[in-house]
């Protein structure tokens, strides 16, 4: 280089320089992204968790409300109660406390009409 231009000596450095500057930030970059990514995941997988805790939780609920129907009819012969209910694919788990509200009031319909079904009979 002694016979070369000493401009070019002075833009290799500064070629050079500049991409180490890149790499460091290219690689304090992946770095954040990578931190973001694992809290991301972290955050995924505690959703994931409490889902199948609140899927849970609605699964014992309904079976409650199931069993307590099933008590409330069982003294009616035309009544067919040997299916389970099955989980419907098609809900949407956003509603899920909607869903949860409405089955109170249906039971409670389903307790008076038998209960009347059961006065009437008295008669």
């Amino acid at each position: 280089m002694t016979g070369e231009n000493p401009g070019a000596a002075m833009r290799y450095k500064e070629v050079v320089g500049m991409a180490r500057g890149s790499a460091e930030n290219l690689r304090a970059w992946e770095l954040a992204r990578a931190d973001e990514i694992e809290r991301q995941l972290a955050e995924a997988h505690a959703a994931v968790a409490a889902a199948t805790e609140r899927e849970s939780k609605a699964g014992e609920r309904a079976a409650r409300w199931w069993k307590m129907a099933l008590h409330n009819v069982s003294r009616l012969t035309f009544v067919d109660s040997s299916e389970e209910p099955q989980a419907v694919t098609t809900a949407r788990p956003q509603y899920l406390e909607r869903y949860l509200e409405e089955v109170k009031p249906s039971y409670q319909e389903l307790v008076q009409a038998v209960l009347s079904l059961g006065w009437r009979a008295k008669r």
